[in-house]
């Protein structure tokens, strides 16, 4: 399998999760509001401190974005590049936001594909100190209980990134069963999440939300994409047992690469290692 070397050691444990519970629930977005406020007001109108945001359209003005890019200084095995502020309302076409915190306040980790208001098709990784809300828009969230992704310094790629805590609850309605997990680098998405649900004696999860990083990308219908460095959305992901009694994942992403290549489709199972991070929020089904 694809591996990337990191600039530190590898810690013993290779997915980070803490147990929770959530709920599912839509809001609209707040026009004239920074996403992030925007987005943490309907977390806490529910009850909620976090989770994960799924956006399947919606308008941004004043819009501000990274991509994934080669690493200048060797310090990170890939890196973000300029930051971009396209003018006039992009109009995003998918995305997923994890909320979380950074250093004790509200801050999100968003990506997604769009169409800047000229036309240009681009995606990356939205910025949430620059981004406002320009049309008011719908959402539909998961909230969790029990957990929250909070922005840590990790030795491993040298970056600091969100990654679950476990938190006292907030007595938010949570119906569910929900765990917050962050797969770590060099293991393979699909085959990281089969091995921790068969461990635990899950036989379905649905993926609620799902903000990361994979080596490229090989998708079931045969597309590659080669450069190693993206950021990327889970559109949809379901790990269930097959007609085999095996548990197999199935996980739908859309990405840009570092050259600014956009992809969407299945992954394939077995081929699709992590590059820096992939932060999961499963609702545990059966």
């Amino acid at each position: 399998m694809r591996s990337i070397t990191q600039p530190g050691p590898p810690a013993a444990e290779r997915i980070q999760w803490v147990a929770a519970r959530g709920r599912s629930f839509s809001f609209t977005l707040e026009a004239g509001l920074p996403l992030l406020e925007a987005a943490r007001r309907g977390f806490a109108a529910e009850g909620f401190s976090g989770g994960a945001l799924n956006i399947a359209s919606g308008a941004l003005a004043p819009f501000a974005y990274v991509m994934p890019a080669l690493s200048k200084t060797g310090a990170n095995a890939a890196f973000y590049s300029d930051t971009f502020r396209p003018d006039g309302v992009t109009r995003l076409t998918t995305a997923t936001m994890t909320l979380g915190t950074r250093d004790g306040t509200p801050f999100f980790h968003c990506h997604g594909l769009w169409t800047e208001a000229e036309g240009r098709a681009g995606g990356g990784h939205i910025l949430p100190e620059e981004t406002i809300v320009a049309e008011p828009f719908q959402v539909d969230a998961f909230g969790i209980d029990g957990a929250v992704f909070a922005a840590e310094s990790d030795p491993e790629t040298n970056f600091k990134l969100f990654g679950p805590v476990a938190t006292p609850s907030s007595g938010a309605r949570a119906e569910s069963p929900a765990l917050a997990l962050r797969l770590k680098p060099n293991q393979d998405f699909a085959g990281a999440l089969e091995g921790f649900c068969r461990e635990r004696g899950i036989a379905r999860a649905k993926i609620r939300g799902g903000v990361g990083s994979t080596i490229g990308a090989r998708f079931t219908d045969g597309r590659i994409v080669e450069p190693f460095a993206t950021e990327l959305t889970v559109t949809a992901g379901i790990i269930a047992l097959t007609a085999d009694g095996a548990l197999a994942a199935e996980l739908d992403v859309a990405l840009v690469d570092y050259t600014g290549g956009l992809a969407e489709g299945r992954l394939v199972r077995g081929d699709n290692p992590v590059l820096m991070t992939m932060e999961l929020v499963l609702e545990v089904l059966a």
